[in-house]
C-alpha cells in the first residue's frame, strides 16, 4: 500500500531548507526508498510550507528515515524551522489519476461500436492540435481530427489495448496494442477482411478543463501495410 508523510513546519529560511534539500537528494542516490517530493507554500502565510513525499510502502517510508543523510539533513532542518515541524503519515486509500483516466477514455470513445463516432468533447479540447507522422500536415481543430478518426473507422473495426500509461505533470504516456479488421478502404487498400495486429505510443499533453489539447503518436504504420499485403503489392 503505497504510503504518504506530510512534514508540515514554519521558517523564514526557505531558500536555505530548498538547498538543504537538493543535499539530501543527491548524498542519498541509490539509497532513497521515497519515489515523490512536493512542497508547497502557504498562500495566506508565507512562512508555512507542507512537504507530502510518497513512499510505496510503510516499511520502505521507515527504511528511508534510517539513512545516516536523512537523519542527519532532517537535524539540519529542524534548525531552520521557527518552530518545530509537525508530521502526519497517511496509508494511501484511493489514488485517482485523472488524466490518465481522460486518455483511457479517448480510446474507448475512438474505438466505440457503431458507424457513428461518439461525440469526443468531453475529452479533447475543440483546438485539438495532433502530431502523426504518417500525415504530411498536422490535424488541428476537432473538426480534422474527427475526419481523421473517421478514416480509421470507416476502414477498420478495431480495439485498443493500453498497455502502461506513464503520467507527469500535464502529460500522460500511453503504450498501446491496436487490433482491428480490415473491412473498407484504407490508403488505396481494397478490403481484405483480414485481421491486423499493431503497436504504438502516443503522448498527450492535457490543457484546460482536463481535457486533451495536443497529441504526438509512434506507431508501426508499415507492419499494418504488411499485414495488409501492400508490401507485396509494392515488390511486385
Amino acid at each position: 500500500m503505497t504510503f504518504v508523510q506530510l512534514i508540515d513546519c514554519r521558517t523564514s529560511r526557505f531558500d536555505e531548507m530548498d538547498r538543504l534539500m537538493d543535499r539530501w537528494v543527491e548524498q542519498t542516490k541509490g539509497k532513497r526508498t521515497a519515489t515523490h517530493d512536493v512542497i508547497g507554500r502557504d498562500r495566506s502565510d508565507g512562512s508555512h510550507f507542507i512537504e507530502i513525499v510518497e513512499f510505496p510502502s510503510y516499511e520502505e517510508a521507515m527504511e528511508n528515515s534510517q539513512l545516516p543523510e536523512t537523519d542527519r539533513i532532517f537535524q539540519e532542518m529542524v534548525a531552520l524551522c521557527d518552530e518545530p515541524p509537525k508530521f502526519t503519515d497517511l496509508d494511501v486509500v484511493r489514488d485517482e489519476q485523472l488524466y490518465k483516466a481522460t486518455a483511457r477514455r479517448f480510446y474507448d470513445l475512438l474505438a466505440a461500436e457503431g458507424d457513428v463516432l461518439p461525440p469526443m468533447d468531453e475529452v479533447l479540447a475543440e483546438n485539438y492540435h495532433d502530431h502523426d507522422p504518417a500525415n504530411v500536415e498536422d490535424n488541428i481543430g476537432m473538426d480534422h481530427i474527427r475526419r481523421e478518426m473517421e478514416m480509421w473507422r470507416d476502414a477498420f473495426d478495431f480495439t485498443f489495448t493500453i498497455e502502461d500509461q506513464i503520467a507527469d505533470g500535464d502529460r500522460v504516456c500511453n503504450r498501446w496494442t491496436w487490433r482491428g479488421t480490415h473491412k473498407g478502404d484504407f490508403m488505396g487498400i481494397a478490403p481484405t477482411g483480414e485481421r491486423a495486429t499493431m503497436t504504438g505510443t502516443t503522448i498527450f499533453r492535457f490543457g484546460e478543463h482536463g481535457k486533451i489539447v495536443e497529441g504526438w503518436w509512434q506507431y508501426d504504420r508499415l507492419g499494418l501495410m504488411d499485414q495488409l499485403g501492400a508490401l507485396e503489392q509494392l515488390e511486385q
